[in-house]
């Protein structure tokens, strides 16, 4: 019996050894298959759970007008941390310490570095020791936040306490810390000048490889357009995280620096921009429109000078405002342009001979029927010449002189001329406006068009068709970037003017100067507009505006403009304002020549233009305003 107890016994001694063995064999089977054949993917989870992959963004260029004025900057700024383990029952010191360098209230700031105390996932204790108190905080207030730390008072002799003690002391002045990694703070100095141009940034979206972008990013204006450009080329590091996703700076294996964004100079004139921006806010005080906007151009090459829109906003808190106000309605937004729109068909007529300047059309005092409707004259006028037809802006005269051209090659001015068309302009959002083929026209459009009607166009298509006229019949693409530069002064990309094509002959577009020089006369349509040393041409514009709910217009509701260019004889400046909805008078003549008078006087003057009339050689009795 003692056998068989002692074999039983053996035989559970070899199967708990067999046992054992087989757990061990199967162990070192698994971490074989771990540790080696599984190795490269255990070891890539690893690295992605403790590296941390960082873009850093270049400072961002500068965008400065055409004499080197500043109108977009980049300036350092800083994230202020602190570490309420450090401060011990300093807080209230502290706090009213920095308060006045983060724009915050001392009693808000000292409650938000209390001791935290706090039970994480595992449920082991934590302690937050990195509570953000500012972002974006200039290089010279966190300068200030330093040196108000170094001072601080504890009124107590720090240095004659014991070294435990003293060490305290020391770590108040230590728990106050900025983040590692510099942002950059974007600035516009004149605050809302030339805002629709500059445009604004915004935080940059991350990229699809999910590695966080410290950085900027352009939201609109030239901002957007050239927002690789002003990027630069951005840098990245990749480094070990601690459990916090901190990083161990010890362990950082690959640092590249960025390198800065160029500087975008602009064509635009910072000294003609504010002249156009006052003359467009007493526009606006007068007669309170829904909108307003001014386009300065040179049109012999095409460079805007100023680009004003109203209602605005400010681009250092573009939060602040709507998105109607933020809209670029110089290149947003289209309109019948009503009477500046007559230089299309007069100019083609003559252009292909079908009329001459001094050939005379009946005006039908002032009431023309065709295809069943009437066609009216502001005023009752009998037989004018082309010129006069101008001078007075009829638009009987003008569907008469279309007539004669024919609806397929006014369709083909119209659109040679740029309408219809994006302009080319190197900021975001424009549209095409409105111009329908010829074989969707009816038996009236022969009739409106030419006066402005059917049709729908921007500011810009207008001031760059009125420059054609200006410069000899070429229509330029409008240039409002003159060169990017590098950061050492080098001109790395020079935008030169550029002609889209030639629109109307040399001779055609001398005899346009002359018709257009009589609408700023006493006999003309814009005699507010005129001016004693210089010779002005241009032509208003009154066209009632299409009601959006029913056929027809809306009763009461005007987009008025007026476009004119000087001097006459040489032009250096094509200016245009235009004017949505206008109260205490809508005629252009009246709305906006004014304006007009206000921005050429004062830019000639500035730019210094020489004068190309003697003094008084246009007479200077009351006018008699023609208003259309």
């Amino acid at each position: 019996m003692a056998t068989t107890g002692a074999n039983t016994h053996r035989v559970r001694v070899m199967i708990l050894v067999s046992l054992i063995t087989v757990g061990y064999v199967g162990l070192g089977v698994r971490l074989v298959d771990i540790q080696v054949l599984q190795h490269d993917k255990h070891t890539a989870h690893a690295m992605d759970n403790t590296r941390r992959k960082v873009i850093h963004a270049s400072r961002r260029g500068d965008i400065l007008d055409i004499r080197g004025n500043v109108l977009a900057t980049s300036r350092i700024a800083k994230t202020v941390c602190a570490d309420p383990s450090l401060l011990g029952v300093h807080q209230r010191l502290v706090a009213r310490a920095i308060a006045p360098f983060l724009g915050r209230d001392a009693a808000d700031l000292a409650k938000r570095m209390q001791r935290r105390v706090y039970t994480d996932a595992q449920g082991r204790q934590r302690e937050d020791k990195h509570v953000v108190l500012g972002r974006k905080v200039l290089l010279e207030d966190w300068q200030g936040i330093t040196n108000a730390l170094a001072h601080i008072d504890f009124g107590v002799d720090v240095k004659s306490l014991h070294r435990s003690e003293r060490l305290k002391y020391y770590n108040v002045r230590r728990a106050v810390f900025c983040e590692r990694f510099d942002s950059q703070l974007r600035v516009y100095p004149s605050g809302n000048l030339a805002a629709h141009v500059t445009g604004f940034v915004g935080a940059r979206e991350p990229e699809s490889s999910g590695a966080p972008v410290i950085g900027l990013e352009g939201k609109h204006g030239i901002e957007m357009m050239f927002d690789s450009q002003l990027e630069g080329v951005r840098g990245w590091s990749e480094t070990e995280t601690d459990r916090s996703r901190r990083e161990v700076v010890a362990f950082r294996e690959y640092n590249v620096k960025p390198r800065d964004g160029m500087n975008v100079v602009l064509t635009l004139d910072a000294n003609v921009q504010y002249i156009a921006e006052k003359a467009l806010e007493a526009l606006c005080e007068k007669h309170t429109p829904a909108s307003a906007c001014v386009v300065v151009v040179n049109p012999q090459t095409g460079a805007i000078l100023a680009l004003a829109n109203r209602p605005t906003f400010n681009p250092n808190q573009p939060g602040d405002s709507n998105a109607a106000n933020r809209r670029n309605r110089v290149i947003t937004d289209s309109f019948e342009p009503g009477s500046t729109f007559k230089i299309v068909a007069v100019s083609g007529a003559l252009n292909e001979s079908a009329v001459r300047l001094n050939e005379r059309f009946h005006c039908e005092n002032g009431r023309f029927y065709f295809a069943g409707k009437v066609l009216r004259d502001h005023h009752a006028y009998g037989p004018l010449s082309v010129r006069e037809i101008i001078t007075k802006s009829s638009n009987i005269g003008t569907a008469k002189v279309a007539m004669k051209l024919g609806e397929s090659r006014l369709h083909t001015y119209i659109s040679e001329m740029g309408f219809g068309r994006r302009s080319g302009v190197s900021l975001p959002g424009e549209v095409r406006g409105i111009l329908h083929p010829v074989n969707k026209w009816s038996k009236l459009s022969i009739s409106r068009i030419p006066m402005g009607h059917g049709v729908a166009a921007t500011p810009m298509q207008l001031v760059m068709a009125m420059s054609a006229m200006a410069n000899g019949g070429n229509l330029m693409r409008p240039v409002l970037v003159d060169r990017l530069v590098d950061r050492d002064g080098n001109v790395v990309m020079q935008y030169n003017p550029t002609v889209v094509r030639k629109v109307i002959h040399d001779e055609t577009a001398q005899q346009m100067v002359e018709m257009l020089v009589t609408v700023v006369s006493d006999e003309g349509t814009a005699r507010l507009a005129w001016l004693q040393n210089y010779t002005i041409a241009g032509k208003t514009g009154t066209a009632q505006k299409p009601s959006k709910t029913k056929r027809g217009y809306e009763a009461g509701k005007y987009f008025s403009s007026f476009i004119g260019f000087l001097p006459a004889e040489n032009p250096q400046l094509c200016i245009g304002v235009f004017v949505d909805e206008p109260h205490n008078g809508y005629y252009g003549g009246v709305v906006a020549a004014p304006a007009f008078k206000v921005i050429a006087e004062k830019s000639a003057n500035y730019l210094g233009l020489e004068p190309s009339v003697p003094v008084k050689s246009i007479s200077e009795q009351k006018p008699r305003v023609v208003s259309r």
